[in-house]
C-alpha cells in the first residue's frame, strides 16, 4: 500500500542516518560474535515472505560477494521469482537490471538504494532488506555486544520526512534503536540479535493539531501525516510506529541466516476543513500491520 511504502521510506532514512552518524564515532576492534568475514565470489540466496495488511507476497534475492576499488566487500543482489497473493507477479522490466548493494563490512556505510525507477511493489522488500542489514551492521561495527544479555540504545534525535510540500504537507516520524544480543550458542554456531525500533521520549515531529498531541497508545505519538485532498479538505493522521527485528547470525562468518520484522503503526485519522486542523470529523482508528521474514537458502 502507499502508506506502507511511506513507512518503508521513513525506516530507510532512519537506518542510513544512524549508520552515517555512528561511522563518525569510530570502530571497536574485531573480533566480536557479529563480525562478518567475507569471501569474494561467495553466493547468497534469501527467500523473503511478507504480509502487509491484506497483501501476501514472496520473492527471492540472489546475490554474490564482490569487492570495491578500495578493497571493501559488499553483496550485490537481484530480485526474482515474486508472487502476489499466491500468484506469479511480473515485475516491471527495469527490475531485470536493478541491483541492490548491501554490506556488513564495518569500513563502509550501507549505500542508499536508488528507488526512483524501481517497481513500486518492490520498494517495501528492498528497504526492508536494507533494514535487516543495517540492524546488524551497526552493532557489529561498534563491537559493543560481546556476550548474551549485552545491550545498548541509540537515540537518533531526528525526524524523517516523506512530505512533498504540495499534496503531502506533513509526513514525518522519529524512531530510536534498542539492541540486545540475546544468545551466543557456540555448539550450533549461531548468535541471535533483537533490535527494537521505538518512539523517542520526545519525538521531534510537527503536530499542528492540538488533538494530535494526545498519545493514542502507551508512548508519545511519533508518526504524523497531513494530506491535502482535491476538494480542499485535509486528511490528517497521527499515531505510534514501532517495529522489532530478530536476526539469527552465523558465528562462523557473520552471515544473516534468518530474520523477522514485525512492524505496527497505530493511528487515528480525521478529515479537516482547515489546515490548522481545528474543524475536523470524529477520529477513525486504523492499524497498519506488516510482518516480514527472510531465510538464507542452503
Amino acid at each position: 500500500s502507499k502508506c506502507a511504502m511511506k513507512i518503508a521510506w521513513s525506516i530507510i532514512a532512519n537506518t542510513v542516518v544512524i549508520a552515517l552518524s555512528v561511522t563518525l564515532l569510530g570502530q571497536s576492534p574485531a573480533p566480536n560474535p557479529l563480525h562478518r568475514t567475507y569471501r569474494e565470489g561467495e553466493t547468497l540466496v534469501y527467500q523473503m515472505t511478507g504480509i502487509n495488511e491484506d497483501w501476501h507476497y514472496s520473492l527471492r534475492a540472489t546475490g554474490a560477494v564482490k569487492k570495491n576499488d578500495k578493497g571493501h566487500y559488499f553483496e550485490e543482489f537481484r530480485w526474482i521469482d515474486m508472487t502476489s497473493d499466491g500468484k506469479p507477479y511480473a515485475m516491471t522490466p527495469v527490475m531485470a537490471d536493478f541491483r541492490q548493494k548491501l554490506s556488513l563490512d564495518p569500513n563502509i556505510a550501507p549505500p542508499m538504494p536508488d528507488l526512483s525507477k524501481v517497481d513500486p511493489n518492490l520498494i517495501g522488500p528492498i528497504t526492508d532488506m536494507m533494514t535487516f542489514y543495517v540492524d546488524l551492521w551497526l552493532p557489529a561495527m561498534m563491537g559493543s555486544l560481546k556476550k548474551p544479555g549485552d545491550h545498548f540504545q541509540f537515540k537518533t534525535g531526528r525526524s524523517n520526512s516523506w512530505a512533498d510540500g504540495t499534496r503531502v504537507l506533513i509526513g514525518a516520524d522519529s524512531i530510536d534503536f534498542d539492541f540486545t544480543l540475546q544468545s551466543v550458542d557456540t555448539t550450533v554456531g549461531i548468535a541471535t540479535l533483537e533490535v527494537k525500533h521505538v518512539p523517542p521520549a520526545a519525538p521531534p515531529i510537527p503536530l499542528p493539531g492540538e488533538w494530535m498531541k494526545t498519545p493514542i497508545a502507551d508512548t508519545p505519538n511519533n508518526w504524523v501525516e497531513v494530506v491535502k485532498q482535491p476538494d480542499g479538505k485535509f486528511e490528517a493522521g497521527v499515531g505510534q510506529e514501532t517495529f522489532t527485528v530478530d536476526l539469527t547470525i552465523s558465528l562462523a562468518d557473520g552471515r544473516i541466516l534468518s530474520g523477522t520484522m514485525d512492524n505496527i503503526v497505530k493511528t487515528i485519522h480525521r478529515t479537516c476543513d482547515d489546515q490548522a486542523l481545528t474543524q475536523c470529523t470524529a477520529a477513525i482508528p486504523h492499524q497498519i500491520e506488516r510482518k516480514i521474514e527472510i531465510a538464507l537458502e542452503p
